[in-house]
């Protein structure tokens, strides 16, 4: 089985990888004006011109390049990085994706303008000259985890003596967007796609499938008018994703994501009794692996107590055997006309005990 962030990962490749889901996501979560009137014709995905710099198999990452005039050159690079859990490397990863994505656009700049003149007209300018200008880079970071974010949003919030050296570093903030500041009710209000794709992330384990049967039936009805033919496949590949990271057996997802081509939204999550039983199958196999944790700890136990006995039945029967040797040495000694203090120093007996045994022996 995949790791879990690799099924989020993939799920939100998809996501970011459609523009109307990226417009969607500026729409609800950026507050920049200039962005707020594109279409999804402006966006042009440039992903896979960067592949080298997502270097930790992190594939949800994604560049787009955000067309702002139809008539003129205009347009910003937006960087959504994915995260799972704190990254508190993101402020220097968001520096080397920008210089990254701004020396990628300088060459290609440059090699254009070559071509153009060669041709005898452009309009571009060539980035060692004056008037040459870069485009700005919209850098962004969307966590989904489930603790609270804490990394800094500044390369000097990670950098010694900022406050000295403030002028040698770098200025600039990542835009951080936290799944966690947003309530269901928050989502609910967007009232499109994406949003209920996040929705849907916030499932953690199959139970809280119910979750989502609570969600308002208007809710439902405006997905089902506003959500076109086209999106309706990114909806329920997405949604297999997300439930497979939420442990729900794949019958079940195929029973949920089988009434999105139906447009059955409203009852779409209307198996609770399945979550049940998955429960209730999850407590049984945890209740096997207790009972083989215990049966384990009880045999350590009984092990020890065993051996205990053991050792004390063995050392009762050689101190039994050593006292009958010893008495038997003595006799021997006594017989042969050895005093009681010698045969003492000899057997480390004390001559009371050595003076017993020969009592007894001349009884015989």
């Amino acid at each position: 089985m995949k790791p879990i962030h690799n099924l989020k990962d993939n799920a939100y490749k998809l996501i970011f990888g459609t523009p109307e889901m990226f417009l969607e996501f500026l729409h609800n979560f950026i507050n920049i004006d200039i962005l707020k009137n594109l279409k999804p014709s402006d966006i042009e995905d440039i992903s896979d011109r960067f592949l080298p710099m997502f270097d930790d198999n992190r594939d949800s990452d994604t560049v787009k390049k955000i067309r702002l005039s139809e008539t003129e050159p205009l347009f910003v690079i937006g960087i959504i990085e994915h995260e799972s859990e704190v990254n508190y490397t993101s402020s220097f990863k968001m520096l080397q994706y920008i210089t990254y994505i701004l020396s990628d656009f300088i060459k290609l700049n440059d090699e254009e303008y070559h071509k153009q003149r060669k041709a005898g007209n452009t309009k571009l300018k060539l980035s060692t000259s004056k008037d040459f200008k870069l485009p700005p880079v919209l850098p962004i970071v969307f966590y989904d985890g489930k603790t609270k974010w804490t990394s800094s949003l500044s390369l000097a919030g990670r950098t010694q003596y900022s406050e000295i050296f403030s002028k040698y570093i770098p200025e600039f903030e990542y835009e951080l967007v936290d799944l966690n500041k947003y309530s269901l009710n928050d989502l609910v209000n967007y009232g499109n796609l994406l949003s209920f794709f996040l929705i849907v992330d916030k499932v953690r384990k199959a139970e809280d499938i119910e979750l989502l049967s609570s969600l308002p039936e208007s809710y439902f009805d405006n997905l089902n008018m506003n959500v076109p033919e086209s999106l309706l496949k990114l909806l329920s590949d997405c949604m297999k994703l997300f439930l497979k990271k939420a442990d729900v057996e794949e019958e079940k997802i195929e029973e949920i994501t089988g009434k999105v081509y139906r447009r059955r939204f409203a009852d779409m999550f209307d198996v609770e009794f399945s979550f049940r039983e998955v429960k209730q199958k999850l407590r049984e196999e945890v209740k096997k692996e207790v009972k083989e944790e215990v049966k384990q700890e009880v045999k350590e136990e009984v092990k020890k107590e065993v051996k205990k006995e053991v050792e004390e039945e063995v050392r009762e029967k050689f101190e039994k055997k050593a006292k009958e040797s010893a008495i038997e040495t003595v006799r021997n000694l006594l017989k042969n006309g050895v005093s009681i203090k010698i045969i003492s120093l000899s057997t480390g007996l004390d001559e009371s005990a050595v003076g017993e045994i020969k009592s007894k022996l001349a009884l015989v």
